[in-house]
Formats: structure tokens, C-alpha cells, sequence
């Protein structure tokens, strides 16, 4: 076996790994072989010298069969949604039961948060008594029986890409095209899904700030994807301001109970949400083209058949039954809770300094071993457009760090002439 070190250096040093050599690397991952600084050493290697496309190829079966694969036998197609991450991205919760309501299966293995984002993973733990770690058989049946199940990666699912998702969350090596692509791919081929929608995040709250480069990994993801036998789209989304008017854990949680019911449908949001959605339709059949797609989806929405579904799947995972019903007597609130309201209309929002001001507050993490307060967050975030006013409200853990927060969310706003809004679907790839 080669040494991992040897393994390192030569991609150091610019040369083409082969796919022994990704897979022994791997497998010492997953064992124990390779330590954590030498998986630290890899991950930098790979941002600054980059992988080919069968080297990427390579990583992602190496990291896939690293563990256990599903295999489903349901009535309806397999799909999931996949986000690169950004603030406010809440996506993830409302539309996995929204799909599901429309008679598809939704195994979403999620992540915990990554850099400054907020995890999917790290949102439902703010939920009393919801198991993120459920064992295998009640995650199957959840999935069967409510066509919906948000959990993290179980130990026998991908376990390289666990080790090395936590290694590159607090090593700088977070935004690399390589990683990303090899990262979310392993989780989805290990959970055996049909068909696969991805949205790459495009703006300054994005680990892509800029379009070449999301457009770049949205044709990385399809292509390997598709080369695995995964049917898959992207499309591409503006994250140049926070797409909820939340960020945090049980914030945002709270948003999309109110997006669910309809106490509260942010257009951009919504737009998104639906787009995504119709994707999936698409891909598994349920739908003939994204405009029927899209009413279908509406009418699960309207209906409350999608509130329900997501009410289910919750109290189904060892959450509270009236979370609908109730979710200020479920969720953590924050003892602090401050105005922040400036002078003018919005320009321009440092999106990625409200990811990392919410970390500050205690609602992320620096390093790996590190807790959260699932309570801190950001609500009521104004946009590009707005018209100040109020341009957020700051919930934390005492008056301290509910100064530091206002002083870093001041700071990401400039007012003055906002730009011609972009849209909040940019672009489409694939199929």
C-alpha cells in the first residue's frame, strides 16, 4: 500500500493521482490509516493543484463505497435536492414533505453547517426529540410511510466523506470545486436515489461568488453524476442577499413552519422552492413539464398537504406531534432580541458576513468538536431593494454578543441606489 503521505506529494507537487491510489487513501480514511492531519494536507493539496475529471470520478465512487448503499423498493421515484450552502437557504425543509406530497420519496441525508452557511442538519436539532441520527430500519419506514426523511449521514453512509466533510469545515479548504463535487455526490449515490436536483449558490453569501465559477460546478455535479447513472439537473441561484429573511437554526425553522401554513411566503423564497421542485417532478415522471410541475406543487402548499407531510415526518423522527400547532412552545428562543434599523434604501448586502455573524453569535461552528445554540440567529434580514427601516433583528444569548452582532450586521449593509434586481433562478444545466 502506498504511504498517504506519498499520496499527498505527489498532488502537491501538480501529478495526476490514479484510482488505487484515490481508493487506498480513502479506505485509510475510513479506517483510521489516514490521520487528520494528513487528511487536512490532502484537502489543501487538492484546492491549490485541482483534480481531473477522472481523478473526481475516482473520489466520489472511492468516498460512495466507502459505506453502506440504499436500495429502495417504493411505488414512487427516489429524488432529493441538493443546495452548495448559503445564508438563509432553508430550503431543504419545506420542500423535501412539498414533494413528497405530490407522490415522491425523499431520503435527504443532510449536512451539519459548512464554513459561514447554515447546515440543514444543524436547523431540525433545534427541533425537542428530533433524531438526526436515526437507526436504518426507522429511517426506512419513515420514508416509506410519510415519503419523507431529513437525517444526517448514519456511520455507515460514506464515512470518508464525513471525516473529511468535519476536516474541511475548519481548515479553509471548504471551496474547492473538487470537494464539493465529490462530497455531495458520495451522500447521494450512497442513498440510491433516482434522480437528483442541485442548486448552486451564486453571489457574496455563496461559497461561488461569482458565475463562472458556480456555472463550473453545476457542470462538475451533472457530469459526474450523470457518468455514476444519476439522472441530475442544476440550476443556478442568486445569494447575493440571504434568500429567508432568516438565518440561524430555530429561526429558520420557525420560517418555514410560517412558509408552510402560509403565515408567510417570501416571493424570492417561493421562487426557488417551486423551481426546485418542479425539477424533481420532472426527473421522476410525476410531472410532464416544469408549468405542471409547479401546480402541482402549489396545490400541496394551498392544500396544507405539504404542511402535514412535514408535521409527520417530525413527529415520526421522535419530535413534538403539535409542532405545527405550536412551535413557540417547541422551539428555543433566544433571551435577547434587538432592533437593528438604519437610514435609506438597501444597495448591497455582504451576505457571507451575516453567515459569519450568526457564527458569532453561537450558531455555528469553528471548530469540528464545537456546540451550537440553536436559539441565536438573525430574523426579519432586509434585502436589496428595501427601503430601511428595520434591516434585521438580532436573537442572542445576552447583551454582549447582541452588541457584536449588530455592529457586524450594520456593517453588511450599504444603502444607496440598490442595482437592478437579478432574477433568483440565474440559470439551468443539464437534461
Amino acid at each position: 500500500m502506498r504511504l498517504p503521505q506519498e499520496t499527498i506529494r505527489t498532488k502537491r507537487d501538480g501529478g495526476t493521482l490514479s484510482a488505487e491510489e484515490i481508493a487506498a487513501f480513502i479506505r485509510g480514511l475510513t479506517d483510521g490509516a489516514v490521520t487528520e492531519g494528513q487528511a487536512a494536507a490532502f484537502a489543501m493539496a487538492v484546492v491549490f493543484r485541482g483534480l481531473s475529471v477522472p481523478e473526481r470520478v475516482a473520489l466520489t465512487r472511492a468516498m460512495t463505497d466507502s459505506g453502506d448503499v440504499l436500495a429502495w423498493d417504493l411505488p414512487g421515484p427516489v429524488l432529493d435536492k441538493h443546495s452548495t450552502g448559503g445564508v438563509g437557504d432553508t430550503v431543504s425543509l419545506p420542500l423535501a414533505p412539498m414533494v413528497a406530497a405530490c407522490g415522491g420519496y425523499v431520503p435527504m441525508i443532510s449536512g451539519r453547517g459548512l464554513g459561514h452557511t447554515g447546515g440543514t442538519l444543524d436547523k431540525l436539532a433545534s427541533i425537542p426529540g428530533y433524531d438526526v441520527a436515526p437507526d436504518p430500519a426507522l429511517f426506512r419506514r419513515v420514508v416509506g410511510e410519510v415519503g419523507c426523511a431529513i437525517i444526517g449521514q448514519t456511520d455507515r453512509m460514506a464515512p470518508a466523506d464525513k471525516r473529511l466533510y468535519a476536516i474541511r469545515d475548519v481548515t479553509g479548504t471548504v471551496e474547492s470545486l473538487d470537494l464539493i463535487t465529490a462530497s455531495i455526490l458520495s451522500k447521494k449515490l450512497a442513498a440510491g436515489l433516482g434522480g437528483l436536483v442541485m442548486d448552486v449558490k451564486q453571489g457574496s453569501g455563496a461559497f461561488m461568488a461569482g458565475l463562472p465559477e458556480a456555472r463550473a460546478l453545476a457542470d462538475s455535479i451533472v457530469g459526474v453524476a450523470v457518468g455514476a447513472g444519476l439522472p441530475t439537473t442544476a440550476l443556478v441561484t442568486d445569494m447575493d442577499a440571504p434568500l429567508a429573511s432568516a438565518a440561524g437554526n430555530a429561526v429558520e425553522v420557525a420560517y418555514a413552519l410560517d412558509y408552510l401554513t402560509g403565515a408567510r411566503r417570501e416571493p424570492r423564497f417561493h421562487a426557488v422552492t417551486l423551481a426546485l421542485g418542479a425539477e424533481m417532478l420532472v426527473l421522476g415522471r410525476l410531472a410532464r413539464s416544469r408549468e405542471e410541475a409547479t401546480a402541482r406543487l402549489e396545490d400541496a402548499l394551498a392544500s396544507g398537504r405539504a404542511a402535514e407531510r412535514f408535521a409527520r415526518m417530525v413527529a415520526a423522527l421522535g419530535g413534538p406531534a403539535d409542532l405545527l400547532e405550536r412551535p413557540g412552545g417547541h422551539l428555543p428562543a433566544a433571551p435577547v432580541r434587538r432592533r437593528v434599523e438604519a437610514s435609506g434604501t438597501v444597495a448591497a448586502v455582504a451576505t457571507r458576513d451575516l453567515g459569519l455573524a450568526v457564527i458569532a453569535l453561537g450558531g455555528g461552528r469553528t471548530r469540528p468538536q464545537d456546540g451550537i445554540d440553536p436559539a441565536v440567529g438573525l430574523t426579519d434580514l432586509a434585502r436589496p431593494g428595501d427601503a430601511a427601516g428595520l434591516i434585521g433583528i438580532v436573537h442572542a444569548a445576552d447583551e454582549a454578543a447582541a452588541d457584536r452582532a449588530e455592529a457586524a450586521l450594520r456593517a453588511a449593509y450599504r444603502m444607496g441606489d440598490p442595482p437592478e434586481p437579478r432574477p433568483p433562478v440565474i440559470e439551468r444545466h443539464g437534461g
